[in-house]
């Protein structure tokens, strides 16, 4: 199964990527979360420390996750199951004035 990962501002620059290609195994169950921890092995510390909180490890409240452009937390939040083809779009916080 492979899903689309699409990277904006901060994480574009540690990617090097606008987006990125991520394959599971068959019988391997995708959620955001795996997603977001295959990610974190891949890109090393400088997604890790962008994406997760260093006192929880848990992803910072202030990122959006889109799914085919439905957020996460409308969903299952990071427990979201991803399917084959599926878009998972990481979003930075929106400023404005």
């Amino acid at each position: 199964m492979k899903v689309i990962i699409k990277f904006f501002t901060s994480l574009r620059e540690i990617t090097g990527k606008r987006e990125e290609p991520l394959e599971f195994l068959g019988n391997e169950k995708a959620t955001v979360e795996t997603a977001l921890s295959a990610l974190s092995k891949e890109h090393g510390k400088p997604f890790d420390d962008y994406v997760y909180s260093a006192k929880t490890h848990e992803a910072k409240g202030f990122l959006q996750f889109l799914i085919n452009g439905k957020s996460a937390s409308t969903l299952n939040g990071l427990q979201t199951e991803l399917k084959d083809g599926d878009l998972l779009a990481i979003l930075p916080p929106v400023g404005g004035g």
